[in-house]
C-alpha cells in the first residue's frame, strides 16, 4: 500500500486543469508520431514530388515537437535534473529545427505558386488543344462534306442538274429549312428567283439587283448574315414563327459564253449569281463558322461546275455547228461533184456533137474551095471557112476554161526549141499582118536559151493570142514582139505584189513584151480584160470579132507556168503594150531527133497528092465518113469506109497504110480493136498505122490511145490542108499526135 502511494502522483486539490494539459500533451504526442509516420508513407510511395528533403524536415521537426510533448509528462510532477535536461535539448532541437523549416518555407512556397502557376498554364494548353482538336474535326467533318458535295455537283455537266443538286445537298448537310438561287434577269437589272429546295414558291420572282443587301453580299467573297426580312430571304409565307438566321453568299459566273436561263445574256467574271441559305424556323440554332466556310466553299464549287458546264455546252454547241457546217459542204461537194460531172459529161458529148458537123462544114468548105469558083462565090465560101474556123476556136477556148476552172488541165512539160516557138508565132501572124499591112518585128534577146522545159503548145497559144489580139487591134502600124530573160530587177510588177518569183539556178523567167500602135485602151479598163468573156468597148473596137475568152485563157496558162501576164496603155489611141512573164525550166543543147515530135502547123502544100495510098476509114457517123472521104480522095488516096468494129476488123489488111478510127463512137471498144489489130499483124512493117480520129480534147484520151498502141491521133475538126499536112508527117515519121 505504501509502495502505490509512492507512485502515484499528488495532485493539487485546484489543479484539475492541469489534469486535462497532461491528458492533451499525450495526445498531441501521439498525433506527432503518427504524422511523420504518414509523411514517411507519402515520400516512399511519391516518385515524383520534387521536395522529399523538406518533407523529411517537416517529419523531424513533427517528431521532435511530439517528444517535447512527450516529456512535458515527466514535468508536471517533481522530477530529477535529468529530466530537465532531456526536455532542454529538446526544445533548442525543436526549435533549430523550427526555424530552418521556417526559413526553407520562403524559399520553397514560391516554387510551390510556379508549379500552380504552370499548372493552370498547363490546363488551359490542355484546354486550347481539346478546341483545336475539335476545330480539326470539325474542318475534317467540313472536308468530308465539302468533298460529297463537290462530288455530287460535278457528277454532272448539265447546269440545271447542278443547281439542283446544290440545294439539295446543302439543304441534307446543313438542315436548312429552305435554300435558294437568284440569277440575274437577262437585262442584268434584277435577280431572278431560279431554284428553290423545297419549292414553296413560283419560280420567276424577281428583285432589283442594286439593292443595299445584294450589293453587300456581292462585295464581299464570305458568306454573309442577312435580314430574314430582306426581299431575297423572304422565301416562306408570313406566318407566326420565329424565322432562323439567314446567310447569303455569292456565286461566280465564269465565263458563260451563251449560258442561258430565260435568255440570259452572255455572262463575264463581273457577273454574279446569289445563293439564300435559311436555318429552321422557331430553332435556337445559329451559324457556326465550319458551316460558313462549308458554304463559301460550295459557292466557289458551283462557280467552277458552271463554268465547266458552259465550257461543255459551247463545245457541244459548237461541235453540233461544225457538224451541220460539215453536213452542208458535204452536200455542197456532191452538188458541185454532180454538177461537175453533168457538166463534163455535157461538154465531152458537145464536143463531140459540134465538132462532127464543124468537121463536115470544115471539110467540105475547104474541099469546095479546090473547085473552080467565081470572085463571089469564092467569097463566099472564104467567108464559111473563116466563121467556122472562128466557131472552132471558140470551141477549144470554152473547153479550155471548163478545164482551167476545174484544175483538170494539167501542163505538158517537156523539152522544146524556144526560138522555134516564136518563128512559128511570126509565120503564122504575118500573113494577117500584111492585109492590113502592119509591120511586125521580132526581137530575141542573144542570153535567150535556144531549148527550154515546159509546156510547148501553152506557151505557143499564150504568146499567139496575144500578138494575135495585137494585131486585131491595129489598124495600121507596127508591132514588135521581144523577148529575154528577167532579171530580178524586171520581175516585180507593182501591180501584182502576190507574184513573187524566185531566182534558181534549175530555172529561168522568160519575160516575153508585145508592143502595138493600135487604138490604146483607157487604164480604167485594163482590169476587166482578163475577166471571161469581157472585151474592150473602147471606140473602135467593137467591131473586132472575138469572145472575150483569150486574154482569161492566157491569163489561167500563165498561172499555171507560175508567171504573170499584164497590159500597159496610156490611153485611147496610144496603143498598148502587153507583158508576160513565165517560168521555163533549163535544158542542155538536144539533139532534134531527139526531141518529142510536135506537128507543124498546116501550110499549105500545094497539089501535093497521095495517088494510091490506100487508106481504111472507120466511122459511125455516116456524114463525118463521107467527109473524111472526101477530104482523103481528093488528096488521090484509095478509101475503104466501115461503119463498125467488126466489119473494121474483117476488111483490114497488110495492103492499107493508114486506118482511121474515130474513138468517140458510144459501142465501140476503139482500144481493144487496136490491140486486136496489133495481134493479128505480128510483124510492124505489115501494119497499118493506126490513127484515132476524136472530138474530145481530154488528155486522158490521147494517153489511152498511146497506150493502147495507136500511132497517132487528130483532132476535129479536119480541113484539106490539115489532112494533108497529117498524112505527109505520118508517113515521113510514122507518128503524129496532135496536141491536145
Amino acid at each position: 500500500m505504501e509502495s502505490c502511494n509512492c507512485i502515484e502522483p499528488q495532485w493539487p486539490p485546484d489543479d484539475l486543469l492541469m489534469k486535462y494539459q497532461y491528458i492533451s500533451d499525450f495526445f498531441i504526442a501521439l498525433a506527432y508520431f503518427s504524422i511523420p509516420l504518414e509523411l514517411i508513407y507519402f515520400v516512399k510511395k511519391s516518385a515524383v514530388f520534387p521536395y522529399r528533403w523538406v518533407l523529411v524536415q517537416f517529419g523531424a521537426f513533427i517528431v521532435l515537437c511530439g517528444a517535447t510533448h512527450l516529456i512535458n509528462l515527466w514535468t508536471f510532477t517533481v522530477h530529477s535534473r535529468t529530466v530537465a535536461s532531456v526536455m532542454t535539448t529538446a526544445k533548442v532541437l525543436t526549435a533549430a529545427v523550427s526555424c530552418i523549416t521556417a526559413l526553407m518555407l520562403v524559399h520553397i512556397i514560391p516554387d510551390l505558386l510556379s508549379v500552380k502557376t504552370r499548372e493552370l498554364f498547363l490546363k488551359n494548353k490542355a484546354a486550347e488543344l481539346d478546341r483545336e482538336m475539335g476545330l480539326i474535326r470539325t474542318q475534317e467533318e467540313t472536308g468530308r462534306h465539302v468533298r460529297m458535295l463537290t462530288h455530287e455537283i460535278r457528277s454532272t455537266l448539265d447546269r440545271h442538274t447542278i443547281l439542283k443538286t446544290t440545294l439539295v445537298e446543302l439543304g441534307w448537310t446543313l438542315a436548312l429549312e429552305e435554300c435558294a438561287l437568284w440569277m440575274p434577269t437577262r437585262t442584268g437589272l434584277e435577280l431572278q428567283l431560279s431554284y428553290t429546295l423545297r419549292q414553296q414558291n413560283p419560280v420567276g420572282y424577281t428583285v432589283p439587283i442594286h439593292h443595299p443587301v445584294i450589293n453587300q453580299v456581292f462585295s464581299s467573297n464570305r458568306a454573309v448574315k442577312i435580314s430574314p426580312n430582306c426581299p431575297v430571304a423572304r422565301l416562306r409565307p408570313a406566318g407566326k414563327y420565329m424565322p432562323g438566321e439567314v446567310v447569303a453568299v455569292r456565286v461566280p459566273l465564269l465565263h458563260l459564253s451563251n449560258f442561258h436561263i430565260n435568255d440570259w445574256p452572255e455572262l463575264s467574271t463581273k457577273r454574279y449569281a446569289l445563293m439564300v441559305l435559311m436555318l429552321p424556323s422557331d430553332s435556337a440554332r445559329q451559324w457556326h463558322v465550319h458551316e460558313l466556310e462549308l458554304v463559301e466553299v460550295v459557292a466557289d464549287q458551283v462557280a467552277v461546275a458552271l463554268s465547266h458546264a458552259a465550257i461543255l455546252e459551247e463545245s457541244m454547241r459548237a461541235r453540233d455547228l461544225l457538224m451541220e457546217q460539215n453536213v452542208a459542204l458535204d452536200l455542197a461537194r456532191r452538188e458541185a461533184e454532180t454538177a461537175i460531172r453533168a457538166r463534163n459529161d455535157f461538154l465531152a458529148v458537145m464536143n463531140h456533137e459540134m465538132r462532127t458537123p464543124m468537121h463536115a462544114i470544115i471539110a467540105l468548105s475547104s474541099l469546095l474551095q479546090e473547085t473552080e469558083l467565081t470572085p463571089e462565090q469564092r467569097l463566099m465560101v472564104e467567108t464559111i471557112l473563116k466563121s467556122s474556123n472562128l466557131l472552132a476556136t471558140l470551141i477549144n477556148d470554152v473547153l479550155d476554161l471548163s478545164r482551167l476552172e476545174d484544175g483538170s488541165l494539167q501542163l505538158d512539160l517537156g523539152t522544146f526549141n524556144l526560138y522555134a516557138v516564136f518563128r512559128e508565132v511570126l509565120n503564122l501572124i504575118k500573113p494577117i499582118a500584111s492585109v492590113k499591112k502592119l509591120h511586125v518585128s521580132l526581137t530575141l534577146a542573144p542570153d535567150l536559151p535556144e531549148y527550154a522545159i515546159g509546156d510547148e503548145k501553152r506557151l505557143m497559144q499564150t504568146i499567139l493570142n496575144i500578138v494575135g489580139n495585137a494585131v486585131k487591134f491595129s489598124k495600121e502600124g507596127s508591132i514588135s514582139i521581144t523577148a529575154f530573160v528577167a532579171k530580178l530587177d524586171t520581175l516585180r510588177d507593182s501591180k501584182a505584189p502576190e507574184f513573187l518569183p524566185v531566182l534558181s539556178d534549175n530555172h529561168f523567167y522568160l519575160r516575153v513584151q508585145v508592143k502595138d500602135s493600135g487604138s490604146g485602151i483607157n487604164p480604167l479598163d485594163i482590169p476587166k480584160l482578163f475577166t471571161k468573156f469581157a472585151q474592150n468597148q473602147s471606140t473602135g473596137t467593137r467591131n473586132s470579132g472575138g469572145s472575150g475568152l483569150g486574154l482569161a485563157i492566157c491569163k489561167r496558162f500563165v498561172n499555171l507556168m507560175e508567171g504573170h501576164i499584164w497590159i500597159e496603155s496610156e490611153g485611147l489611141g496610144k496603143g498598148c503594150t502587153a507583158i508576160l512573164i513565165v517560168k521555163l525550166g533549163m535544158a542542155e543543147r538536144v539533139n532534134e531527133s531527139k526531141l518529142p515530135y510536135m506537128p507543124k502547123m498546116p501550110t499549105n502544100h500545094g497539089q501535093t497528092a497521095f495517088p494510091g495510098l490506100k487508106v481504111l476509114v472507120m466511122d459511125e457517123n455516116g456524114v463525118s465518113r463521107m467527109v473524111t472521104k472526101g477530104l482523103l480522095l481528093h488528096l488521090g488516096c484509095d478509101v475503104t469506109m466501115v461503119g463498125s468494129s467488126d466489119e473494121c476488123l474483117r476488111l483490114v489488111s497488110h495492103e492499107h497504110k493508114v486506118v482511121f478510127m474515130d474513138i468517140c463512137v458510144p459501142g465501140i471498144d476503139s482500144y481493144g480493136i487496136t490491140i486486136r489489130i496489133h495481134e493479128k499483124f505480128t510483124k510492124r512493117h505489115e501494119r497499118p498505122l493506126l490513127v484515132a480520129l476524136t472530138g474530145n480534147t481530154d488528155k486522158v484520151k490521147k494517153e489511152n490511145c498511146m497506150r493502147a498502141g495507136m500511132d497517132g491521133l487528130i483532132l476535129k475538126p479536119v480541113s484539106l490542108d490539115k489532112m494533108r499536112s497529117v498524112l505527109t508527117d505520118l508517113l515521113e515519121h510514122r507518128v503524129f499526135f496532135e496536141a491536145i
